[in-house]
């Protein structure tokens, strides 16, 4: 039973009813009509059609669930019902998981552009630094390079790992990720929002790490403080730069960056 009150053996029906015997002489279309653009003429779409599996929300969920996460963010532009169906919590999640075959991911994004993109970059280990680790170990310990380490943590120097208590690594092996449970987190320290697996037990239960909510009012001003200072801008193009690069200070800076040589480059002489 479809969820507007029609049975789905009567939609697939109505989907692929056979044309009534046409008349020969309804299908001849003068050239002069086609010259004049009859007013009667209309353009079939499956807006103003009879197509009753866009209006369906079990049978166009089941159809959106296919499409990747871009192409199902272009489907909430159709309508009110399609927005509604492709914006669902669930349908972006299972978008997002379904390349790397991840069972669950925990937490909200700052933005739901987040979604968006499932590169393998948007996914972290977080390994808890204990005695004698070194940045270069935990790059062989992990198949890394050692400068994908320092940027993901936003470390100018190996030095820095001494005033933290963990590290994000990138994930070289997507296999890791077949099965596994992520946790959305802004790290405080590394300033970027990532999946975050963990291999080890699960996420901190102390203060300033949530385990059922990403990110805090504190770390996201912490952000957007430090993009401030950096660009010497005001709260607002600062949050716009951030919202622009997905949450991604270094990508708000590099993009504040060009459109400020663009600006330099059309007013000069």
């Amino acid at each position: 039973m479809g969820c507007c009150g029609e049975d789905e053996g009567d939609l697939l029906k109505n989907l692929v009813s056979p044309i009534p015997n046409p008349n020969p002489e309804t299908l001849e279309i003068s050239t002069a009509d086609v010259a004049a653009g009859s007013s009667s003429d209309e353009v079939l779409s499956p807006m103003n059609s009879n197509f009753s599996a866009l209006v369906s929300r079990d049978l166009l969920r089941a159809i959106l669930e296919l499409l990747p996460p871009a192409d199902l963010a272009r489907t909430a532009c159709v309508c009110r019902l399609w927005r509604a169906v492709a914006s669902d919590r669930e349908m972006l999640e299972g978008a997002f998981r379904a390349p790397w075959k991840v069972k669950q991911v925990i937490g909200e994004p700052s933005s739901p552009a987040f979604w968006r993109h499932p590169a393998l970059d948007r996914f972290a280990i977080s390994h808890r630094l204990r005695r004698g680790d070194t940045v270069a170990r935990l790059a062989l310990k992990y198949s890394v390079q050692v400068m994908d380490i320092k940027r993901l943590n936003n470390m100018m120097s190996d030095h820095g790992i001494y005033s933290r208590e963990r590290l994000l690594v990138p994930i070289s092996k997507p296999e890791l990720l077949h099965g596994s449970t992520c946790y959305i987190e802004l790290d405080v320290h590394s300033k970027r929002e990532v999946a975050v697996l963990y291999l080890e037990g699960g996420p901190d239960q102390k203060a300033g790490t949530l385990v059922n909510r990403a990110i805090t009012d504190r770390a996201r001003r912490k952000i957007l403080d430090s993009v401030k200072r950096s660009m010497q801008v005001d709260d607002g193009t600062a949050e716009y730069y951030l919202s622009v690069s997905d949450g991604d200070p270094r990508a708000a800076m590099l993009q504040f960056s060009e459109d400020l040589r663009w600006e330099q480059q059309m007013s000069g002489p």
